[in-house]
């Protein structure tokens, strides 16, 4: 059983805002598998269930505001006995460029205040991430909420369904062929130009 969970903001306000990044990960893998949410109260989360090739899938939203995701994902990760090696978060990141994606099964929380509440709940940092590059304001200015909590703009929607597409397609890899092999065929820059199967 694989445990994905996209780090978000629950309200319409934040809907479709750079932070929720991992909430629009995770809607984009439920539409193309065809998959509908619940609202799961038990696990402060909303959540879609499926089975693909043998192996079980729960998609995860935690409905507990970004700076709390560990509640949520903690009581996941109990409920169904999963080691932290099964449990994937999607993030937003400004440190990477708008573009660019990057699995790692460990590491630090770069200061993401999501990611660093889940290492509280779960007591380790041994569980893979999958960072989404949402870059930085252009004017060098380093307070990034607006940017952050701002929406993604026109002239980037058509290079954001790219870059969530090699993303599904990098989970997928992730869950089927390990890793190591989805670090090292899908980590990168999404090209505006790129045409994928």
């Amino acid at each position: 059983m694989f445990l994905i969970v996209g780090l978000g903001n629950p309200g319409r306000e934040y809907a479709k805002t750079r932070h929720n990044a991992g909430f629009l990960f995770v809607e984009k893998l439920a539409q193309d598998w065809k998959l509908g949410w619940t609202t799961e109260k038990k696990f402060s989360s909303r959540v879609a269930k499926t089975e693909r090739s043998g192996r079980k899938f729960i998609l995860s939203q935690p409905q507990t505001f970004m700076n709390l995701s560990g509640e949520a994902v903690q009581s996941l990760a109990g409920y169904f006995r999963l080691a932290p090696q099964k449990i994937l978060l999607v993030v937003d990141d400004a440190d990477l460029p708008f573009g660019e994606i990057r699995l790692r099964a460990n590491g630090s929380s770069g200061g993401h205040h999501g990611l660093e509440s889940v290492e509280k709940h779960l007591g380790t940092r041994d569980f893979p991430r999958l960072r989404i590059g949402i870059g930085r304001r252009v004017d060098g200015v380093r307070q990034i909420t607006n940017h952050v909590l701002g929406q993604f703009g026109n002239d980037e929607t058509e290079l954001l369904g790219k870059i969530l597409t090699r993303a599904a397609e990098q989970v997928e890899c992730w869950a089927s062929e390990g890793i190591a092999k989805a670090m090292s065929r899908f980590n990168g820059v999404v090209n505006k130009e790129e045409k994928r199967n």
